[in-house]
């Protein structure tokens, strides 16, 4: 029985060290002013992307996000809620209805925002330093984001062709 439990556990712990930081892991991370790197730790997240070293999801992702300065996401959507938890640095989060009225507030570390499904949300470092971020979704295979932008939406899948 130990030994089960061990191989478990083992397959469980995914180390930072580990992850790989994925700069191109969404299709507004290659648009200036999007740029991001996403650790994944359990699934693939919103990214879409297969990693072998995340830990599979059962019921949500888990990813941490690496945010430059001046840098965020485009306005998006998901049919689950999505979860962003500040570790380190300052985040503007948005809330948008579609109609251009938007709603914002400006989390420091420790601070989390619970964004509901199909809400336009979004992101942007408005701090001097690199943020890191801690991204949840709730679905195991969460559906690949829907960007408020036309144009970025007609690109959405480019980051899962290899370069």
């Amino acid at each position: 029985m130990d030994a089960s439990m061990d191989e478990l556990l083992k397959r469980r712990v995914a180390r930072f060290v580990d992850r790989r930081a994925d700069w191109d892991a969404f299709a507004d991370a290659r648009v200036e002013g999007f740029r991001r790197a996403q650790h994944r730790f359990i699934g693939a997240g919103a990214s879409g992307k297969k990693d072998p070293n995340a830990i599979p999801a059962e019921h949500f992702t888990l990813s941490i996000m690496f945010v430059p300065p001046g840098q965020g996401n485009a306005a998006h959507t998901h049919e689950v809620e999505e979860v962003f938890f500040v570790l380190h640095g300052q985040v503007l989060v948005f809330f948008e209805d579609g109609t251009g009225r938007r709603a914002e507030a400006v989390l420091g570390e420790w601070d989390c925002v619970s964004a509901p499904a199909n809400v336009i949300h979004g992101f942007q470092n408005v701090g001097l330093e690199p943020a890191y971020m801690q991204v949840m979704l709730g679905r195991a295979t969460p559906d690949l984001m829907q960007y408020a932008d036309a144009g970025l939406q007609a690109r959405r899948d480019e980051h899962l062709k290899t370069r």
